[in-house]
């Protein structure tokens, strides 16, 4: 503290002990002392000459002034100007000089071409001649308010930076052409806020706000709103964001950026919706703002990529999933959009579907090939994203088919059932051909699509058509068909599991009967029972094979298999039957 008194005594002496007249009052700003000559500071300012009055004092030596506008600094200059001393007006300072010459009461009305008269000349003359100027003496103002505000110098900055803006967005008068916008990047978003507002009242284009909007948030915003899925070496970890207050003025200052975005949808790029969107959710911006960012991707979901989509999906350092919900939201607008337009226009979804939609859906089905890998990735999550797909939206699932081997291969423990679940948004029949061979040798799969995939090649062999040049059958008849020959491969295979336990059952009867028999007999009644013996065998299962032929469901070509158990033999107890013996 006492340096910084002897340094302004110093700095103050270089003018005042000139006048080979002792000072006679010490002015305390902050932690700065002046001394200075009551007569030459009462010449100039009302607000000296008023508390000089007033003082109780005889002899008042000592007047503090923290409260000036600019501080120390701005002081100095001040009473520069009430000695007749000449220092530089620039446009850094002149905003503060204005504010400072209102504390002090060194307006014309007090004393002619005083201070504030001065600095008001300056503004109107230089410094709000130029968009840059003009910038500058708005940002000279964030320390300054109220008064600034009450003096109407930000009213000014804000009227003329924004027609300047407006103008050079138009007719560009230096490149590159967007040079402006970065110009207004030095501004707090408060002020930011009015000169997009003012712009928007005179008319100024979507694309011209959004221009200025994306580079103000990818300057104030560089490491949230940045695209990190290109590389490792800008990844962010949240780690880094710990700090509660860093996050709370970041969040402050992404929600007020998404009110200002124009209501034109495609004035955005999707990339740069998507990086505020997943900003939002990082930063637990509040339900208005994300959702109205969910809304602005919905719109114009046809052009975004994978990566757009993964950006939602991961961290900032890409190890793990972020949220799926935000992609769920995303594309289930897009299909409930395409789903109005549809029954308006006296369609069906399920007949037709957008160039848009079928574009939408091949970027999911990728996406999902993407996200497949991951463990936390649920059943329920994975197919919850493809069901928003319509089904007619796919001409054919391949780029489905690979994200459900992917998941299969990323998730081995699932079970018979769980595989099912998963390949139950798939639908086999529309697989292409290699599709079809490689799901056919595909041993993730469960068995049932293997049978399908084997099934629909047969009948395509079996009816002759080729696939390329003929009409393949209809989908309904022949996804009904399949049901049914699924259905009854199972029971053909419990039929046989059957069949073996029956074949063992007999030869565990007949096993102690041979090894027990005394021989008390005759040859002639041995030989009898070994004859009858061998003629039951042959006679019992031929029978059991006619009765399975009757049973044969492919016989005449019929698949019914509903009384397949009617007419089936008693085998537990076989009937006895005579034997002659000759």
């Amino acid at each position: 503290m006492a340096n910084r008194h002897n340094l302004a005594m110093e700095r103050t002496g270089q003018w005042v002990f000139s006048q080979e007249v002792p000072t006679d009052v010490i002015v305390e700003v902050g932690e700065a002392s002046f001394s200075l000559h009551k007569f030459m500071l009462v010449a100039k300012s009302n607000l000296i000459r008023k508390l000089i009055l007033d003082s109780k004092e005889a002899d008042l030596t000592r007047i503090n002034l923290s409260g000036i506008p600019g501080g120390a600094e701005i002081f100095e200059k001040s009473a520069k100007f009430c000695y007749g001393v000449n220092f530089e007006i620039t446009v850094h300072n002149v905003a503060a000089l204005r504010c400072a010459a209102e504390y002090l009461q060194m307006t014309d009305v007090y004393c002619d071409n005083n201070l504030a008269g001065r600095t008001e000349d300056f503004l109107s003359q230089v410094a709000l001649t130029s968009l840059s100027g003009a910038l500058v003496v708005l940002k000279s103002c964030e320390d300054l308010l109220p008064m600034a505000d009450d003096l109407r110098i930000v009213q000014k900055c804000v009227e003329i930076a924004s027609a300047k803006a407006c103008v050079e967005a138009n007719f560009p008068s230096r490149s590159p052409p967007n040079w402006w916008t970065e110009e207004l990047t030095i501004l707090e978003i408060n002020f930011f806020s009015k000169i997009i507002t003012s712009m928007k009242t005179r008319g100024a284009k979507g694309l011209t706000l959004a221009s200025a909007i994306i580079t103000y948030t990818e300057r104030s915003l560089r490491d949230l709103v940045r695209d990190h899925s290109g590389g490792n070496g800008n990844r962010i970890r949240s780690t880094e964001y710990s700090d509660t207050d860093l996050r709370s003025r970041q969040r402050g200052l992404l929600e007020s950026i998404v009110s200002l975005l124009p209501p034109e949808k495609s004035a955005f790029p999707v990339n740069f919706l998507c990086c505020l969107l997943r900003t939002a959710i990082f930063l637990k911006a509040d339900a208005k703002c994300k959702t109205e960012l969910e809304k602005r991707v919905s719109a114009i979901l046809e052009h975004a990529t994978v990566d757009d989509l993964l950006v939602l999906s991961f961290t900032y350092d890409g190890e793990r999933l972020f949220d799926l919900e935000s992609v769920r939201k995303i594309i289930s607008g897009f299909a409930e959009k395409e789903k109005n337009v549809a029954v308006f226009n006296a369609g069906d979804l399920k007949e037709v579907c957008s160039t848009a939609m079928q574009r939408i859906a091949k970027t999911v089905d990728a996406y999902l090939g993407e996200i497949a890998t991951y463990g936390e990735l649920s059943i329920s999550k994975f197919n919850g994203i493809a069901n928003l797909v319509p089904k007619a939206a796919r001409k054919v699932d391949d780029d489905l088919y690979r994200a459900i081997d992917i998941y299969l291969k990323a998730h081995p423990n699932l079970d018979e059932i769980e595989r099912e679940k998963v390949c139950s948004v798939m639908d086999p029949l529309k697989l292409s051909y290699e599709a079809r061979v490689h799901a056919s040798q595909n041993k993730r799969l469960p068995v049932q699509i293997v049978l399908h995939a084997l099934y629909y090649d047969q009948l395509m062999l079996r009816s002759g058509a080729d696939e390329d040049d003929q009409k393949t059958p209809d989908a309904g008849s022949t996804r009904n068909q399949l049901q049914a020959d699924v259905s009854l491969a199972k029971e053909n295979e419990a039929l046989r599991t059957e069949l073996l336990k029956m074949k063992m059952y007999i030869q565990d009867i007949q096993r102690p009967q041979g090894t027990t028999s005394k021989a008390v007999s005759t040859s002639t009644s041995a030989n009898a029972s070994a004859s009858a013996s061998t003629s039951r065998k042959p006679k019992f299962f031929s029978s059991m094979s006619k009765t399975l032929g009757k049973l044969n469901p492919f016989k005449h070509g019929s698949k019914d298999t509903l009384n397949l158990d009617e007419g089936m033999p008693d085998l537990t107890k076989p009937r006895r039957r005579r034997f002659s013996i000759s």
